[in-house]
């Protein structure tokens, strides 16, 4: 009887719990934001051809223990409070924004915001810093 009684009590805190932690915040579900402009990606192959050009920024919007594993060289660390500061003054320059895989969306994040400031050749690396590292091309450390 204790046993059954213990059963009982535990599948009712199991499922009190269950009802408090939804996924999202708890709030009501809604579609995926959709954006009428499509991100300019790049290929890790092409954006290999530009490490190291002058005119073309990368910048990184990992998290600051992502980064000190290490990042494209000359990568920008863009995950800052004061981001604007960053931001070459010609906005015509090619800025390339990474995170860390296709399942993180920082980049696209940080890339959309820097297009609605008026830069015109944003492009944004879906495979991230985990592509770039699987496929060992070279990186450095801060």
């Amino acid at each position: 009887m204790n046993k059954v009684l213990g059963i009982i009590i535990l599948t009712f805190c199991l499922t009190a719990l269950s009802t408090s932690s939804f996924a999202g915040g708890g709030s009501e579900m809604a579609p995926a934001k959709y954006y009428e402009n499509r991100l300019n990606t790049i290929t890790m192959m092409e954006a290999d051809t530009l490490v190291g050009k002058e005119g073309v920024y990368f910048f990184d919007v990992n998290t600051l223990e992502l980064w000190a594993e290490g990042f494209i060289p000359g990568a920008i660390y863009f995950n800052v409070k004061d981001w604007k500061t960053l931001l070459p003054k010609n906005k015509d320059s090619v800025m390339i924004f990474y995170c860390a895989n296709r399942l993180c969306n920082a980049s696209e994040i940080a890339a959309r915001a820097v297009t609605k400031l008026g830069y015109t050749k944003i492009r944004q690396m879906p495979d991230g810093i985990y592509g770039w590292r699987l496929s060992n091309r070279m990186t450095e450390k801060p």
